[in-house]
Parts: C-alpha cells; structure tokens; sequence
C-alpha cells in the first residue's frame, strides 16, 4: 500500500512537472518567437506641396482635413505677374518672327541675283537668317516658359489624399519650392509592424497578416510586402579619419533589436477611417495555424 502511495505520488510530481514544462515552454515560445507584436502603426506617405513659381496667395480652394483628388486645384499664386510676363513674351516672339522672315527674303534676294550677287553678301545674308532664327527659338523657349509659369501658378494635388495641418491664408507670400501644403497619400495607407529579430525567421513576403487597430471593433486582413533590409547601428559612429567609433560599454541585459516590416492592407472597410499614426496589434498568420491562437491571446478576443 505505501509503495502505491509513493508510486501515485510521484506519478503526480512527474505529470506536473511535465505540464509545467509544456506550458513553460509554450510561453516561452508566444513571448519570444511567436510573429506577432503590439508595437505597430497605420502608415502613410506624407506629400510636401511646393509651389513652382513664387508670390502671393491669391486663393486658397481646400480647408483643412479636406480629402481631394488627384489634380485638383489646391491654391492658387496671383498669376497678374505671369500674364504680364506672357504678353511680354508673345510681344517679343511676334518681333523676332518678323525678323527671321525679313532675313530668309534678304538670302533669297542675294541668291537670285546670281553672278551679279557677292560671295561676301551671300555668306551674310546667311549669317542673319541663322541668327534671326536662333532669336527666333529663343523666344519661343521663353513664350513657353511664360506659359508654364502661368499654369503653374495654379498648384494642384499631384496624389488622392488628405489635407493636413494647413495653415496657408490668401495675402501670404509663397516661395519657389518652399512646402506649404502637407497631403496624406490616402493612397500609401499601410501599416508598419515593429517585430523583434528573434521572430523574424518566422516571417515572409506574402504571408497573411491579422491587424487589429486600438480602440475599433473588428480584424483587418494584410499581407507581409516585405522586411527591412537595415537598422540604425547605434553602438557604432564614425570617428577621427572615417575610422569606426565602438562604443566601449557592454551590457548584460542585452534587448532584442526591433525590424520594420512593411504590411499591405488588404482591402479595408469603406467605412472604417484609417489615421496615419495609429496603433495596431499585428499578427502574421502561420501555417500551423499558431498565429491566430496568439492573436487571440493578446487581444483578449
């Protein structure tokens, strides 16, 4: 009978042992290997509208948050100067024409005249047309200059977006190239997981992908588009003589390195508004189908 005791009991401590290192192990496993991570954002492209030409705003067409499509007028630069300029050019255009066409009559009065005509009057009749056309083509390239600055004046969008943070007023003064408009490339919309390197071995190009953004109901669908090929080396700079600069301290307690992957949305609810900036909880779906037991986990659905 004590033996049977003895023997249960160790039984006992042998099936708790082995419980507690199966669960020991799975743990493990969820925290450090398992592809999935709460450290995620909804990303977007960020479109810095410049205006090509520089003066002053004459008309703002958009209000902030405003979502606009591609070529649509975003605002406008007064465009007095750029007429002016046009007239300007078409004027000057006019006048050279008429010099190229008085220059090519000159050249085929000399040649018409035969042995009565100079080789000498030839050969500068001939140096007026081609300097009366190369006149001529300048003045073309500066009508269509004008022409462009003109319709520059007018900046559109050049993506489908979302008008953020503006803060331009009719009367400001513009500068060439100077950003003034930012635009949400609603287009770019995807979402950047931030998994530690020890669960990258876990993940590939075209795996599915479960995305669940803080606060909203329901599970997005993505696909893995690609990992990171580099990360910022911070233990390393350059020194004196574009030598390598190591960092001399060494730590026990050495932190698990942090990889972009790059996920597309795999077409999101109509109605659900995507905020560049927001937190999302990834998981990538594996084949053992261990993934989605982890996202359930970690969501607490």
């Amino acid at each position: 009978m004590t033996y049977l005791i003895g023997t249960g009991r160790l039984l006992v401590t042998l099936a708790a042992v082995a419980v507690a290192a199966f669960v020991g192990r799975g743990l493990w496993d969820y925290y450090m290997n398992a592809p999935w991570t709460r450290d995620a954002h909804v990303r977007a492209d960020v479109v810095e509208i410049a205006p090509d030409v520089a003066g002053l705003v004459e008309d703002v067409l958009v209000h902030d948050n405003q979502t606009v499509h591609r070529g649509d007028a975003l605002f406008r630069v007064d465009r007095r100067r750029f007429t002016i300029a046009l007239e300007q050019a078409e004027a000057t255009l006019t006048g050279r024409k008429a010099s190229l066409d008085l220059a090519q009559r000159e050249l085929a009065r000399s040649q018409n005249l035969g042995d009565y005509a100079s080789r000498q009057r030839v050969e500068q009749a001939q140096a007026a047309v081609a300097q009366a056309d190369a006149s001529y083509r300048e003045g073309l390239a500066d009508r269509d200059l004008a022409k462009l600055n003109l319709a520059r004046s007018n900046v559109t969008a050049s993506v489908n977006g979302i008008v953020s943070n503006l803060a331009l007023h009719v009367g400001e003064y513009v500068a060439t190239g100077k950003s003034v408009v930012a635009l949400i490339d609603t287009d770019s919309l995807r979402v950047e997981g931030y998994f530690e390197e020890t669960k990258l071995p876990r993940i590939h190009a075209g795996d599915k992908v479960a995305i669940r953004l803080m606060g909203q109901p329901g599970t997005l669908q993505g696909t893995v588009e690609s990992i990171a090929g580099g990360i910022e080396d911070r233990e390393r700079a350059d020194g004196a003589g574009l030598l390598a600069n190591i960092n001399p301290t060494f730590t026990w307690v050495r932190l698990a390195q942090r990889v972009p992957v790059r996920i597309r949305l795999d077409k999101p609810p109509a109605d659900m508004r995507l905020v560049a900036g927001l937190t999302a909880t990834v998981q990538v779906e594996t084949p053992d189908g261990h993934a989605a037991t982890v996202f359930r986990r970690s969501t607490g659905s």
